[in-house]
């Protein structure tokens, strides 16, 4: 009996580019593949397994999909397809960790230039043809601590070394990968926050690091550093993080993730001075489907041959 297999698109992973590639690397596999989430949820009753992204999952899904014996998520974090509880332990649950580094790091460059250089300010500027200069400080000789040593911390703290930076991370795990002028261990974020010029959160979030960056790690950063989080928003203390701001304890911050999304109109942090904001766009690039099929092919050829001992960037099982 063939595989079947239900494909849920999203603009950044389209599903007929995906249906394409699929039917041409396993012609012998029933695959149903659609952008249209409604339609979807009509096929999984008998689907051997669902590739989607995590926002795709949900209990009703699952209730359905009675035959599931696989979920690939087409995104690094995985926390929300595992915390839901009509999820039976018997499912594999895997990752596409290790595809996002190009983009996230290309983020937090784009977050650590604008607010170094006051990039809005110069926006400003222009929409009223206002002619102002300003001393322009460089990323030269800083000092950037990446909180959470995994592999997007790895592709960026070269990407950092490149631009003349001092990296350092905080980990749970005692390793220095390269890249890396020193790691931390957890127990010495407040620490290591001291030293930043850039604390760059990109920690995953559970139990352990729920409010990880609470105000006492954010009392112990230099009044002239910047706290970039592309994490997610559970990893920090949003409340603490206005009180420094509102009495300019810290220089700014740049968020791409929020404990509410979308973040409400009405949210203080809209309209905080020095704060960028931006709309969950870490993840994202305009070739997702080029960087994350390569993991999702190997990982159908294992779980077709019956092989899941050999499927990569599983989180359950």
């Amino acid at each position: 009996m063939k595989t079947k297999v239900v494909y849920i698109g999203a603009p950044e992973a389209d599903a007929t580019q995906f249906e394409l590639r699929a039917q041409r690397d396993f012609p012998d596999m029933h695959l149903f593949a659609s952008n249209d989430r409604a339609r979807a949820l009509g096929q999984v009753a008998d689907a051997d397994a669902v590739i989607g992204h995590h926002f795709q999952f949900d209990d009703d899904l699952l209730q359905r999909a009675k035959k599931l014996s696989w979920i690939q998520s087409l995104t690094t974090g995985t926390d929300a397809i595992l915390k839901l509880p009509a999820l039976r332990p018997e499912v594999i649950v895997s990752s596409t960790r290790g595809m996002h580094g190009p983009q996230m790091s290309e983020l937090v460059f784009l977050h650590m230039l604008a607010l170094t250089r006051d990039f809005p300010r110069m926006q400003r500027n222009q929409a009223i043809g206002q002619w102002e200069r300003w001393p322009q400080p460089l990323l030269w000789g800083k000092t950037v601590v990446i909180v959470g040593v995994g592999a997007i911390a790895e592709a960026l703290a070269p990407r950092c070394k490149a631009f003349g930076m001092t990296v350092y991370g905080v980990s749970s795990t005692p390793r220095v990968p390269e890249g890396f002028d020193r790691v931390y261990g957890r127990n010495e974020l407040t620490q290591a926050a001291g030293v930043a010029d850039y604390l760059v959160l990109i920690v995953p979030h559970s139990g352990v690091t729920e409010n990880l960056i609470d105000a006492q790690v954010i009392a112990a950063m230099k009044p002239d550093a910047f706290l970039i989080n592309v994490a997610r928003g559970g990893v920090l203390d949003e409340q603490a993080l206005m009180e420094a701001l509102q009495e300019k304890r810290i220089a700014g911050a740049a968020l791409d993730v929020f404990r509410q999304q979308p973040l409400p109109v009405d949210h203080p942090l809209w309209r905080q001075e020095r704060v960028i904001v931006t709309p969950l766009v870490g993840g994202m690039s305009n070739i997702y489907l080029d960087q994350a099929y390569p993991i999702v092919r190997s990982n159908l050829q294992h779980f077709i041959a019956g092989k899941h001992d050999a499927m990569i960037n599983v989180v359950a099982h």
